[in-house]
């Protein structure tokens, strides 16, 4: 269910050609939407994110809590998804990356994002990291 906050933040993303402001000002931002693992219909998220060259580095941070983001549970179920970056509208496939790999993408979003190193030590999951890739590529 889409909450008031990040319904704003996805409706100034789509009037300013994917710039916000306020605390996502100058961080890397996209929207992805993705098939509801149980209800089947279309969730749009805001999510920073890390560029990995052709690929959009997501992490299920949840900020912190215990559980995995629905999306992320969305994408296990589905791993297809529309992308919106900028004024960029495209279909990516997810690829859960693992280890060195893993650990490498998210620390490079620790240093965009510090919090992200909060969201770590306030939970005892291996939070996921999620490369996007655009369909075809």
């Amino acid at each position: 269910m889409m909450n008031d906050f990040n319904q704003q933040v996805i409706d100034e993303f789509r009037a300013n050609e994917g710039r916000v402001g306020g605390m996502f000002g100058k961080a890397h931002l996209l929207l992805l939407t993705t098939t509801g693992a149980k209800s089947g219909k279309q969730a749009t998220t805001p999510l920073m994110y890390v560029p990995d060259g052709d690929r959009q580095i997501v992490i299920a941070s949840s900020g912190g809590a215990d559980k995995h983001p629905a999306w992320y549970h969305n994408l296990r179920a589905t791993p297809n998804a529309t992308v919106e970056v900028g004024t960029d509208t495209f279909e990516a496939g997810a690829v859960a990356l693992e280890g060195e790999e893993r650990d490498q993408l998210y620390a490079r979003m620790v240093a965009q994002a510090p919090q992200f190193a909060e969201y770590e030590a306030k939970t005892t999951r291996r939070i996921p990291v999620i490369a996007l890739v655009r369909a075809g590529s």
